[in-house]
């Protein structure tokens, strides 16, 4: 349908400014695709996937799903979601999400299960020989985690498109950096991905989701706020801050 075939092409010209700029992908590269069972990591994998047929430059992609241990897993869903999409989806089942969610760590929840899980996916890569991790991050991610920074933790910093990390030996990259969250939703329901319901507790009323609720409250004030806030991110005066 034309509808559809609009969506794809903006998906994927988003994707493709993020890839080319930042130079992620090249020619031999081994590339774990953190999947979460949401629509950013599945569209995330079925792009890459597409892409490789048309283009010059040849990767190999390793699907890997960590499962945080909540009561009502998809893990086994996902797995045969992913067979029938044709690639093979390695799961890790932990604990990390009741890590998490322990009566010792009731300040942040997610930022220990998100720090447990992301060191397993390097765990894996090193094991795979893979260099590069790639994850379904999008645009309104990398927003919400400045203001979260700003917030919570005292600093302007956010999420980067491309990021070298452990003495070089690995590079974390966000092909979909560049695209708006309901851009991703559009292809996801055109691709007729499953809705995988997210197990976690406290997935609803988390610090992003307070973050997002009030930014989206900005963008109906005023449709420029959105792009406003992605652009100052790569246009910073650092005269006019204060010093440390």
């Amino acid at each position: 349908m034309p509808s559809e075939r609009k969506t794809y092409k903006a998906l994927n010209r988003a994707m493709g400014k993020a890839l080319r700029r930042y130079q992620m992908i090249s020619d031999g590269d081994r590339i774990v695709v953190g999947l979460s069972g949401g629509a950013d990591s599945l569209s995330l994998m079925w792009m890459l996937s597409e892409r490789r047929a048309r283009i010059p430059i040849n990767y190999d992609l390793f699907a890997v799903y960590i499962d945080p241990g909540f009561e009502g897993s998809f893990a086994e869903a996902l797995e045969a979601y992913c067979g029938q999409l044709g690639f093979a989806l390695r799961v890790e089942y932990t604990d990390y999400g009741l890590q998490g969610h322990s009566l010792t760590n009731r300040e942040n929840p997610c930022f220990l299960c998100s720090r447990l899980r992301r060191r397993r996916l390097f765990e894996i890569a090193a094991e795979l020989g893979c260099h590069k991790l790639a994850l379904g991050h999008n645009k309104d991610d990398v927003i919400e985690t400045l203001f979260l920074n700003i917030c919570y933790a005292g600093e302007i910093s956010t999420m980067v498109p491309s990021q070298t990390l452990f003495q070089q030996r690995f590079t974390l990259i966000r092909p979909l950096a560049f695209a708006d969250e309901d851009l991703i939703r559009r292809f996801a329901k055109d691709q007729r991905f499953p809705d995988f319901e997210n197990p976690c507790p406290t997935a609803k009323t988390s610090k992003r989701q307070e973050i997002k609720s009030l930014l989206q409250q900005l963008y109906r004030s005023n449709q420029k706020i959105k792009g406003n806030i992605f652009r100052s991110m790569s246009h910073v005066k650092l005269e006019y801050l204060l010093k440390s």
